[in-house]
């Protein structure tokens, strides 16, 4: 996944560009009273009916005749400048319009409600005139002053859009410390992650992705990327495949045949059955021209699961004399799939507390796994939480948590 779905730059400039478009084009009522000199009043009334008729460039030629009388007040200046900055904007002359919002903001005349807007204004002039350095100046002065989440994600917004990697990380560092990131958000860390080849942030970031804004795209993503996490171990890949299978993500017949396979591999007949008639009932197999070969694993598996039925009460005594417990887990898994949970676990529980099994988190994870096929939630949590080691069980285990309390929709 190269790209995420980000809050549209248009959007925020709406927000943004002509928030005080309002105030702009307005005299207020206490500077307007103030007597004007003729030669300034009679120039400003003429650019006010200029902008009242849409003529905005002919509103700001006049009032750059103004530029040239001398000796104007404080008074007669800010009232220039209130009408340029809003001919400028409406003419889309943003360094013009930028300049006079500046001059608004300093005047010390605007009121506070004001000064907020002008100051937003000044913002989205800066972000449309291309100017993202001055307006990421602006929202950091404003955001000194009040945090305003919608401020704060233009920021980002601007950093992600300038390439400025280490500015948005942080943040977004930040911002995570107050809260969960939006999807946008992590969306815009994780195609930096992805820029600087940074696997395993991107992976952590998916998975948060996946956890919280839990969609297809993310869980096919992370699922695809944690087996390209260094030292993730390949026998490992069953699970990665009962992921998929519970979060409804496998479409192609080669998925179900090859998970099949590999259920069948780890001795779970009945687990393959589910996983096949899964298959089938989707429209992934029995048709097509491999639909034969569809039908001779159904049949494998059907004729696995009867012999395993039959010989289980003699596999698991044997077992039990040589001390496999590594055989005695797999067969409870197993027994679990094959609808004999309380029997199963026992036997799953039993192999880990004797602490003589060759990957003893593997063995945790599928009781977590198991615990969840036998509908007991809670417990597959508790299990799965246990899960350590390096080598991906952990972080499956987590994957599966996940899974349980918010599947792909």
């Amino acid at each position: 996944m190269s790209k995420f779905r980000l809050a549209h730059l248009g959007l925020a400039l709406a927000a943004l560009g002509f928030t005080a478009a309002a105030p702009v084009v307005g005299l207020a009522p206490v500077h307007a009273a103030e007597t004007l000199r003729a030669e300034v009043g009679k120039p400003l009334q003429q650019a006010q009916q200029q902008m009242k008729a849409g003529k905005n460039k002919e509103a700001l030629a006049t009032l750059r005749q103004l530029d040239g009388v001398s000796g104007k007040t404080p008074n007669e200046q800010y009232l220039i400048e209130r009408t340029r900055a809003g001919a400028a904007s409406a003419a889309g002359d943003y360094d013009t319009a930028a300049k006079a919002f500046e001059f608004l903001i300093a005047s010390g005349k605007l009121s506070a409600n004001e000064k907020a807007q002008f100051s937003e204004g000044l913002i989205g002039i800066y972000m449309r005139a291309g100017d993202l350095n001055k307006a990421n100046a602006a929202i950091e002065r404003q955001l000194k002053e009040r945090n305003d989440p919608k401020l704060r994600a233009y920021l980002m917004q601007n950093y992600y859009k300038q390439g400025n990697v280490a500015a948005l990380e942080n943040e977004l560092r930040n911002a995570e410390k107050s809260g969960r990131l939006s999807e946008d958000e992590l969306g815009m860390l994780a195609n930096i992650q992805l820029k600087k080849n940074d696997k395993a942030g991107y992976v952590n970031t998916i998975e948060k992705l996946a956890a919280n804004y839990p969609k297809a795209q993310y869980w096919t993503d992370l699922l695809n990327r944690v087996q390209g996490k260094p030292g993730f171990a390949g026998r490992l890949q069953v699970d990665v495949y009962r992921l998929k299978l519970a979060n409804n993500l496998m479409k192609k017949p080669s998925e179900f045949m090859e998970m099949a396979q590999l259920v069948l591999q780890a001795k779970a007949p009945a687990e393959a059955v589910k996983v096949i008639d899964k298959g089938y009932k989707a429209g992934a197999l029995g048709t097509g021209p491999e639909a034969e070969r569809h039908k001779r694993l159904k049949d494998l598996a059907d004729k696995t699961l009867s012999e395993q039925t039959t010989g289980a009460v003699a596999a698991e005594a044997e077992m039990v004399k040589l001390g496999d417990q590594d055989g005695l887990a797999q067969l409870g898994y197993a027994l679990v799939q094959a609808g004999q949970a309380d029997k199963g676990l026992k036997m799953m529980e039993s192999a880990i507390k004797s602490g003589k099994l060759k990957y003893p988190e593997d063995a945790k994870l599928h009781l977590g796994e198991a615990y969840a096929t036998a509908g007991k939630k809670q417990q597959a949590i508790n299990t799965l939480k246990t899960v350590g080691g390096k080598d991906g069980a952990a972080d499956l285990a987590r994957y599966y948590i996940m899974a349980i309390n918010r599947p792909a929709q």
